[in-house]
């Protein structure tokens, strides 16, 4: 599936939308592997699903969000500066977690 090509900007936040498009979800794997992303983000980053918020850099918090193949998730920051975070999470999500 394909994500917006533009970066969003909303109340100071900026975010790309992605698909959940592997077989298996965002399970532990995959929930650790974005958190280790978002760790190396000057600023917090959030993935939302449903209006829903987690804290993309815990684990516990993605997996919380229950997401399963097709799920819709918009990925914020709040500081451009880690656009290339924002970015790297949307490809380990489009790439199916290498799954």
């Amino acid at each position: 599936m394909s994500t917006l090509s533009a970066v969003i900007n909303s109340d100071s936040k900026f975010s790309k939308v992605a698909i959940i498009n592997n077989e298996l979800g965002l399970h532990a794997r995959p929930a650790a592997m974005i958190a280790k992303l978002a760790s190396k983000a000057k600023s917090d980053i959030y993935i939302e699903k449903n209006g829903e918020n987690a804290d993309a850099s815990s684990i516990i918090d993605v997996l919380t969000l229950m997401c399963s193949k097709g799920s819709k998730l918009t990925i914020k920051i709040e500081n451009m500066h880690d656009i290339h975070v924002l970015d790297c999470i949307i490809d380990l999500i489009e790439k199916g977690f290498g799954e």
